[in-house]
Order: C-alpha cells, then structure tokens, then sequence
C-alpha cells in the first residue's frame, strides 16, 4: 500500500522543495507542480512517505501526493488530448504524445546520432562535451531512474544555459517539454525537431538491488536497442569510477558490463584518452576489461577530455558524495561519450 500521511507546509524553498511538518516532525518534501499544483506555507497535503522513511541516498525526502488545500481544482484536459501516462493509477493523467502518426515512414526523418547514458549523473558533462563541439543535442528522459520531468535541476539548468535543446519524457517518465507513449517513439520523433542529436537516460537516482539485471542500469539496454532498431548511430557512455568503494562499480561497472554483455548490435564505447592513468586498478588492465565486455562486438573509442576546463563550468561535479577531483573516471567518461556524439553529427 501507499505510505500516505497528512501534513502541513511550514516551509518552501523554491523548485517545489518545502519542509512539511507531517505527525510533529519536520520533513524535506518535494511539490511537483504539473502534478498537484504549487504549494505554499500553511497548506494541508498528503505525502508519501516511503522513500525518506527508508533512508534513501537519491529520494530522500518526501513526494507530495495532494494539496487538500488548493490543488483539488486543477487538472483540466485540453479537447482531443485522451492518451494517459501513469495509466489506471492514482495519478493518471492526459498528455498530448509527440510520436509521429500511423502513415509516417518506419524508420526517422533524418539519421540523429544517440548518446546513452547509464545514469543521470553522465549528462551534465555529456551535455557539456556535445555543446562545446558544436551538437545541439535533446534530452530523452527514459526509466531506471526518477520519472518526473520537472525532477531534474540538471536538466534545468542545462536547459538555462543552452547546453540542451530540449526535452521529451518517455513513458513511464513524464512532464517534459514533450511527451512520448514509448522510448521508439521519442527517439523516432526526434527527427522532426531541431536537434542535432538524441541523449536518452533516466532521471536522477537510479534503481539497484543485489541483482544481476534489477537495477535501472538496464535501461540502457533498451534504450541502445530502439536506436539500433532505428537505424541510428548509437554510443553508449560506460559507467566507470575511480572511486567507487563497491566493487563492483570499481573500474567498468556491472551495470555498463551487463549492457554490452546482452546487447544484439554493435554500438560505439567512447573512454577518455589515457584511461590507464584514471583506471583504479592493475596498470594495462583497462582495455583487457572493456574488450572482453564488448565481446568483440562494440567498437572502444579513445578520445581526448579536458576535466580542468569541466571542473571550472559551474555544472555538477559530485557524484554519491564524491567530488571530481576523488572519482575522475566517472566524469571523464561522460565527457569522451559527449564528444562521441559531437562528432557522430
């Protein structure tokens, strides 16, 4: 069952982030506004309580459910929009998809190379990398991760700063600047706007377990195989840390090794120029790894990153509560695969 308590707001801070005070305790929350409307100070809502109550690193806080006090009124569905995202739950609302009608060609417009990210923690300097060579590069926020558009603050800025064209959600994700049923249909739709290329990856946080294929990692997989399916020039931007203290996340992931490992097409793995250098472990063990992931299939793809210039924009730099300076692998593969792409235009 849902973990649904009632409160009340004794704080907001901007973005959707209030404090609500929920049973005499002060709670973070978060308000997303397409959803239940703006909250304010002194407003009565119900909130889900789940993901704080178990600690989580990534949904630590709150998700408010309702506003009781204004945001019962809301909700209305513009004439001819009937196709629900979130569909036969309690949050099931109407969107307008973005995918192209039953007598467009099978395959896309035009040939979009696409960039896919294991996580969101890769699109800031993947954004970053395809903007400074010159790709005007989209967002297509897939599963495995948060799935509201509006989640993001990343993405926001991003968006600000004119490092992203823009953005399109796939179901089940929702409340981008478009709206897609399906990841097929938000890449082969791509084509018809003006971007020059596609980065598709989930939300912030990411789904894990102590599973070999149930964590959101694996979104990746789907995500290579409907660019693949299309036609498109496809990257994958490995999952890599210098940092990590879990295992198996040291060196290649297990969530990037997986993906090459299942993967029914060949793709293009790009890694940063002087990858024994960042590698953690044994010198010249590297390469080994990658390749025996790739079986032989994908093509590895060394390309030059500039970390300094990165560590100096402002973006993001923190991953799992590590800097730059303490995972430089992490952020160095993004910033190869951001590359990859520019140059895949």
């Amino acid at each position: 069952m849902l973990k649904l308590r009632r409160g009340t707001v004794v704080e907001e801070s901007g973005d959707g982030m209030v404090v609500v005070e929920v049973d005499g305790e002060r709670r973070r929350a978060w308000a997303d506004e397409s959803m239940v409307g703006p909250a304010a100070v002194g407003d009565d809502v119900v909130v889900n309580t789940a993901a704080l109550d178990l600690g989580l690193g990534s949904g630590g806080y709150d998700i408010v459910h309702a506003n009781l006090t204004r945001g019962l009124a809301g909700g209305e569905t513009e004439p001819g929009v009937h196709v629900m995202k979130l569909n036969y739950s309690s949050l099931q609302h109407a969107v307008d998809p973005i995918e192209a009608p039953a007598d467009a060609p099978s395959l896309p417009e035009r040939t979009l190379p696409v960039l896919v990210l294991p996580l969101h923690g890769h699109l800031a300097p993947a954004a970053w990398a395809a903007a400074g060579a010159g790709a005007r590069a989209g967002f297509v926020q897939a599963g495995g991760g948060g799935l509201p558009g509006g989640l993001s603050r990343d993405l926001r800025t991003l968006l600000d700063r004119g490092l992203i064209a823009g953005s399109t959600t796939a179901s089940p994700s929702y409340g981008g600047e478009h709206e897609a049923i399906s990841l097929i249909g938000a890449l082969h739709a791509a084509a018809g706007l003006d971007w020059d290329a596609v980065i598709v990856g989930p939300g912030p946080g990411i789904l894990g377990s102590s599973t070999r294929y149930g964590h959101g990692g694996m979104a990746a997989l789907d995500a290579a195989h409907s660019a693949l399916a299309l036609g498109l020039p496809t990257i994958v931007s490995p999952r890599m840390s210098s940092g990590d203290p879990r295992p198996r996340h040291l060196g290649l992931s297990h969530h990037t090794r997986s993906v090459l490992e299942l993967l029914l097409g060949g793709v293009e793995v790009p890694v940063p120029v002087g990858l024994d250098e960042l590698w953690p472990l044994a010198a010249g063990e590297a390469t080994p790894v990658l390749e025996e992931a790739s079986g032989g299939l994908h093509r590895i793809h060394e390309l030059p990153v500039d970390l300094p210039a990165y560590a100096e924009t402002g973006l993001p730099q923190r991953t799992m509560g590590r800097t730059l300076d303490e995972d430089r692998l992490f952020f160095a593969a993004p910033l190869a695969a951001g590359r990859a792409l520019a140059e895949a235009v």
